[in-house]
């Protein structure tokens, strides 16, 4: 996964498959988000090392919230706390996923990925 960092947007891009998710760095979602794979991504950076991400409006259509394919509503709402590892070898990534039309309370979830060195072409 890349991260490219620009003045008003993030962009996360996994090598796999070349998806591209924007992160608004915005302080409030559109006044009407309309439903896509990544939803509607507004971000900041707190204590300048971990970026918080807010996303609303993911679509509900092949779109599953874990592995074991659990549905969610259309008032999936997550929010993502992202930043490098205490070793600085990796990533970790604490997300609250809150559905009240699913869960009765909010899940929260721990994704890590780990630095590969980039190899020379």
């Amino acid at each position: 996964m890349y991260f490219i960092q620009q003045a008003k947007q993030v962009w996360m891009i996994w090598q796999r498959d070349q998806m591209v998710r924007r992160v608004f760095l915005t302080d409030k979602h559109s006044e009407a988000v309309k439903p896509s794979w990544f939803g509607e991504s507004i971000g900041h950076y707190e204590n300048g090392d971990t970026l918080v991400i807010d996303t609303i409006g993911l679509s509900t259509e092949n779109s599953y919230i874990d592995n074991f394919r659990t549905p969610h509503t259309k008032k999936l709402h997550v929010v993502e706390r992202i930043k490098l590892s205490a070793d600085g070898k990796g990533l970790e990534a604490l997300a609250k996923v809150d559905d009240p039309d699913t869960f009765n309370e909010p899940l929260h979830m721990v994704q890590r990925w780990r630095k590969v060195r980039q190899s020379a072409v």
